[in-house]
C-alpha cells in the first residue's frame, strides 16, 4: 500500500537533506545527522526493512540526548512496498527530524 506524498511533503523533502540508513553504526549515523543538522536544520531519515531499528535508535539518541530540548521530530511516515504478484512485502520508515535554530547575542 503505497502512496505518492502530496504537494506539501514533496516541499518538504526537497527543503531537507535525506539519508538513507543501512549498515553503517548507529554512532556513524549520529555524527552524520548531527553535521547535516547543523548545516540544514533539518534531515529526513529513510529505511527499508531491518535497517528500520538503526533508523529509529539514530533519530532517538540525537533527539532526546544529544540534541535535547534543540530538536524534534516533526513527523514518522511508515509504509509497506510489496513487489508486484504475489512479492514480498518490506516496511519502510520516514523520520522527519528539526532542530531549533538558537539564537545568538
Amino acid at each position: 500500500m503505497s502512496t505518492k506524498p502530496d504537494r506539501q511533503e514533496q516541499t518538504i523533502e526537497s527543503a531537507n537533506e535525506v539519508m538513507y540508513i543501512t549498515d553503517k553504526s548507529v554512532s556513524d549515523y549520529t555524527l552524520d545527522v548531527l553535521n547535516i543538522l547543523g548545516k540544514t536544520g533539518a534531515i529526513i531519515l529513510r529505511s527499508r526493512g531491518r535497517f528500520i531499528p538503526t533508523t529509529v535508535a539514530v533519530a532517538n539518541i540525537v533527539t532526546e540526548e544529544m540534541l535535547k530540548g534543540n530538536s524534534l521530530i516533526k513527523k514518522i511516515l511508515l509504509d509497506t512496498e510489496s513487489e508486484p504478484g504475489i512479492g514480498r512485502m518490506t516496511s519502510t520508515i520516514e523520520i522527519f527530524i528539526e532542530s531549533k535554530k538558537l539564537s545568538s547575542t
